[in-house]
């Protein structure tokens, strides 16, 4: 199933929002760790300008992609890839190179993100 998943700061989770079939925009669960595959990750650039002038936090970047439970991923073949509004509107590994897509993702501890590269 394909989902809009993003770091739920009031639950310190992961919330995953459905993109297709009858709960289509909503969130249907929350999960302290979970693996997606075919992964694009997206940012609203403008709702980000208002995060960052106003100080308030608002949902405007996350991960796009498949949902499925089966799939493991292997940690120690992924980079830690970080998002910080205030630096940059790209999430980016940890020596600063942009992620724009990924073939899988591990979200972990509701707050890691680990992608393939």
């Amino acid at each position: 199933m394909k989902v809009f998943v993003y770091r739920n700061l009031h639950k310190q989770c992961f919330s995953i929002m459905a993109l297709q079939g009858p709960m289509k925009g909503r969130v249907i669960a929350h999960r302290d760790s979970l693996e997606l595959t075919n992964v694009v990750f997206k940012v609203t650039e403008s709702t980000r300008l208002r995060v960052v002038a106003t100080g308030k936090k608002e949902v405007h970047a996350g991960v796009v992609g498949e949902w499925d439970d089966t799939c493991k991923a292997n940690l120690a073949m992924m980079e830690q890839v970080r998002y910080n509004p205030k630096e940059s509107g790209e999430f980016r590994k940890l020596d600063g190179t942009p992620v724009k897509s990924s073939p899988s993702v591990a979200l972990t501890c509701g707050k890691y993100i680990f992608a393939e590269t």
